[in-house]
């Protein structure tokens, strides 16, 4: 019985994945996620017609995630025209911005010539990985100026796109929390900020890489309560110091690659030998290669797979090369059934059925893979070496025997969880 939900998970997904992936070459720039709803509808009937009731309910809710993505990502550009717009492959970036990685100076003089300027060149500190950042000429839409400088000026240019937190809790910002500087930190978390709460009492060191930040966010806090909490929330290390990245602040861009990049550069100046992050969004050259350049230097990192469904795209960071992708589990050590999908899985852990610590006290559910990328970092950070053979002979295999595209390699800090 226990192989049942995942095989039929997996096939569902199968048939979703294959029509999102033609959707997207298809859908219109103006509205670039649109035609992919459509498309969702139209394999799900097919499929409909040769499943049991419970199936149908499965599919349902994969078309639901897939409508809710896109009206979400149209209703967050709608709404902050300004800071926001469509890039080229229709993800929500900064307006107005493009990011080349290892650009020659002729190349930016050629830009320049066409009407961009520089906002700015730079490394980024820690990894030593050369950007320059140019806005685009005026009233040119963002798609169109990337189609122009990739024929004018040869290197890897892209937009500025925005990721997202996946998983609850979802409200407003609130103080940050304080407690010093964290000495030797074991962990960091890239994510928003963490703010006051009785469950935090260790150093927690921050810094801010968006407007406004760092700023006590309830998703960081959430976060920094699973790996770190004591009291009421059991955190995977009871009082460990934690370095804390804060990508969104209060910023209509927060969460954008250059801002993930820049915090990546910081925790490796800092030495932190494991970084959690659980944002999604698209494939970005920079962010490739910023990785790419912390794991040449050691560092782990681990990823949510997000919570949009199997029909959403491909989660980035966790589909970047050697990144250790996580998806979650209830608390009967289900797939949820939300969880995203990357191009490779490697564990699962405790995703729903928990709670974590509010800010200011207190505690709130938790769903969502969010919490299950910090479990499984705060466990692989304790493990001698942070060795990746010792988590995986920890892990405990859920579905088929074997690794497997529901739970990678196997449930790891299956007992991590306080349950609500």
């Amino acid at each position: 019985m226990r192989h049942t939900r995942p095989l039929l998970f997996s096939l569902l997904a199968l048939f979703l994945l294959t029509a999102h992936g033609q959707a997207q070459l298809l859908a219109p720039i103006e509205r670039p996620l649109g035609a992919v709803t459509g498309v969702v509808n139209d394999t799900a009937a097919p499929v409909l017609d040769a499943v049991t009731d419970r199936s149908r309910g499965l599919v349902s809710t994969v078309q639901r995630l897939a409508n809710e993505r896109i009206s979400r990502l149209d209703r967050l550009v709608r709404d902050n025209r300004a800071a926001l717009e469509f890039d080229d492959q229709g993800n929500p970036a900064v307006r107005g911005e493009v990011i080349g990685v290892d650009i020659s100076l002729e190349a930016i003089e050629a830009a320049r010539k066409a009407g961009f300027s520089v906002i700015a060149q730079e490394q980024i500190e820690g990894l030593d990985v050369p950007t320059v950042r140019l806005s685009v000429p005026d009233h040119m839409p963002l798609a169109r100026a990337l189609k122009m400088i990739r024929a004018l000026a040869p290197g890897e240019w892209s937009a500025n796109p925005l990721h997202f937190e996946s998983g609850a809790p979802a409200s407003s910002a609130t103080g940050t929390a304080t407690g010093g500087t964290a000495v030797n930190p074991r962990i960091g978390m890239i994510d928003g900020g963490v703010a006051q709460s009785p469950a935090l009492t260790g150093a927690i060191e921050q810094k801010g890489f968006a407007r406004e930040a760092p700023t006590g966010s309830p998703h960081g806090t959430a976060i920094a309560s699973l790996i770190a909490g004591q009291g009421i929330i059991k955190g995977v290390m009871p009082g460990a110091p934690l370095l804390v990245a804060d990508v969104y602040g209060r910023d209509p861009a927060g969460g954008n690659a250059f801002a993930i990049a820049r915090a990546l550069g910081w925790m490796a100046q800092r030495g932190v030998p494991v970084v959690t992050i659980s944002l999604v969004g698209p494939a970005n050259p920079l962010l490739a290669k910023v990785i790419a350049a912390a794991r040449n230097r050691g560092m782990k990192i681990v990823a949510a797979v997000g919570n949009d469904g199997p029909a959403a795209p491909p989660a980035y960071p966790a589909s970047y090369d050697g990144v250790i992708a996580v998806t979650g589990v209830d608390g009967r050590n289900r797939a949820l059934i939300e969880a995203g999908r990357a191009l490779h899985l490697d564990y699962a852990a405790p995703g729903a059925d928990m709670l974590g610590a509010k800010p200011g006290g207190g505690t709130s559910d938790l769903r969502g893979t969010s919490f299950a990328a910090p479990l499984a970092a705060a466990r692989l950070a304790m493990l001698p070496g942070h060795s990746i053979a010792a988590l995986d002979r920890e892990a405990v295999d859920l579905g088929p025997p074997g690794p497997d595209r529901i739970f990678g390699r196997g449930l790891v800090c299956g007992t991590c969880r306080t349950r609500r």
